[in-house]
């Protein structure tokens, strides 16, 4: 992969958003001035389609979509459209295409990079009513929902039944399925499940001009000719409007372990995963790691108590499940006291009941909110090789010092790290974003690493794209993109650089 050394000397901009301004080396793109502005034509002829509680112009109510939950994107869309139907969704998909109006297609609006929210006045299709399960396979384990559904719901809803959801987010209570599939969400546990690239089987999606794709197979096995849906599955949006989710589910493991131990170095770490992945096998759920830093954070700002009497510089949070309790417990007190006897801990508490399980997680999931406490953060989702996983978080805080506060935490059993460089009680400022980037995404791309492990590009990696893939294999993203979307009304300005 090449790096642009004009990218190197490119000038920071600066532009406002949410009434803030922010910095970027990425400025605010320009509103593309051949799409067509909204007009009471154009409302009027959506009431044709929707009912007029599913159409929404006060401007009050349309704020909570015009802008993220970070409050770092905001658009500036006058309307918001709640279809119902699949039907619904094509009809105003045809009329927008043939007038070129802009449309913005949005979930729960829980993403990281600005993928959901309007860049000007794009309508917003929000997908928020389409939440229905439609029906359920107990036997293969297959579920069909609308686009709409709650990841949290469907969980709930399969429970019963013996089945879960085969990810695990921590905004499962408003994400939505429709939003996680287009995104390629993974979460905690896709060191057990897998990617949606395999779980998902089959999708219906809209396009541009309204075409009713149907590609909602519940098969495990398809192999006759392309397949499609995997278009559809972390394009965001930018390819067609995902209304239809097919997915296998996992049976619900009965019996599940946490583990919180800790380490002196990041190479303890490593060590242990790789214990962990011979002698725990099928029935290692999830393998997260927090540095010190996070903890204190947590600490500071939740409800929580230090896990241990004496701080360490790292947190490892290991999940089994399975099916078996006496066999669990055999292969995760032997893989203890290998650990153990071979020092690759310092300490350790393993919880088994779901008030500790539950407390264990706390501290790994409430980082995040944790971290938005303290003032502006600047999020970065990379995907590294182990062996340079953590050196990036060791060389930003040597490089930050005093002036910000820079912590690591994430999905270490699949490569997945979250750099978070925060700036307490102090705004996002030109001076942080000259230190950040482009430095980040050139060590990512120098490690052969991904520049979004699981966050998407949204608006905000577009011209960073160069740093993970190929000049052709971005002119055939391109490519597909026109043929799909030729006038580009769905999502723009998004994924894509110019």
């Amino acid at each position: 992969m090449m790096i642009k050394n004009g990218l190197n000397k490119c000038l920071q901009k600066k532009f406002i958003v949410n009434n803030k301004l922010f910095y970027s080396s990425q400025a605010k793109p320009t509103r593309d001035s051949s799409y067509a502005i909204i007009n009471n034509n154009d409302i009027e002829h959506f009431k044709t389609i929707l009912d007029s509680h599913s159409i929404i112009t006060d401007a009050s109510e349309i704020d909570g979509f015009n802008q993220d939950w970070m409050k770092k994107y905001k658009g500036n869309s006058n309307l918001v459209l709640k279809p119902k139907t699949t039907d619904q969704v094509s009809k105003i998909l045809k009329y927008c295409n043939d007038k070129k109006i802009a449309v913005v297609p949005q979930g729960g609006n829980t993403g990281m990079v600005g993928g959901s929210v309007p860049v000007h006045d794009e309508i917003i299709l929000s997908l928020s009513n389409m939440s229905k399960i439609e029906k359920f396979d107990p036997v293969t384990g297959v579920v069909v929902c609308q686009a709409g559904t709650v990841l949290e719901t469907i969980d709930s809803y399969l429970s019963p039944m013996g089945y879960t959801v085969p990810l695990d987010l921590g905004a499962k209570g408003s994400c939505q399925i429709g939003g996680n599939v287009s995104t390629n969400a993974g979460g905690l546990r896709l060191l057990r499940y897998g990617s949606l690239h395999g779980n998902v089987l089959g999708v219906e999606a809209v396009l541009a001009d309204g075409t009713i794709l149907d590609c909602l197979s519940t098969l495990r096995k398809d192999n006759t000719g392309y397949d499609l849906k995997q278009l559809f599955i972390g394009s965001e949006g930018t390819l067609g409007i995902i209304t239809k989710v097919a997915m296998i589910t996992p049976p619900k493991p009965t019996s599940v372990n946490v583990g919180l131990f800790a380490c002196q170095d990041f190479n303890q770490v490593k060590t242990v995963l790789s214990r962990a992945k011979s002698q725990l096998g099928d029935i290692l759920s999830a393998f997260e790691f927090m540095d010190r830093p996070c903890i204190d954070l947590v600490l500071k700002h939740q409800q929580v108590q230090d896990p241990f009497d004496e701080k360490s510089p790292f947190y490892i949070l290991l999940e089994t499940s399975g099916f078996n309790e006496t066999h669990d417990s055999e292969k995760l007190n032997s893989f203890l006291e290998s650990i153990m006897a071979e020092n690759l801990i310092i300490d350790g508490s393993l919880a088994t009941d779901s008030k500790n399980i539950s407390a264990f997680w706390k501290l790994r999931e409430s980082i995040t909110e944790s971290l938005g406490k303290e003032g502006a953060v600047y999020k970065y989702d990379l995907s590294l090789p182990i062996e340079q996983f953590y050196s990036i978080v060791e060389l930003m805080r040597a490089k930050f010092n005093d002036k910000a506060n820079v912590v690591g935490f994430g999905h270490v059993g699949d490569g997945n790290l979250h750099l978070n460089i925060s700036t307490p009680k102090k705004p996002y400022s030109k001076e942080i974003f000259d230190m950040i980037e482009p430095f980040v995404y050139q060590y990512t791309s120098e490690h052969r690493g991904s520049i979004s492990a699981e966050h998407g590009v949204g608006l905000m990696k577009p011209d960073f794209l160069h740093y993970s893939k190929s000049n052709n294999s971005i002119n055939l993203m391109k490519s597909i993109k026109n043929t799909m979307d030729p006038n580009n009304i769905l999502n723009p300005y998004k994924v894509l650089p110019k």
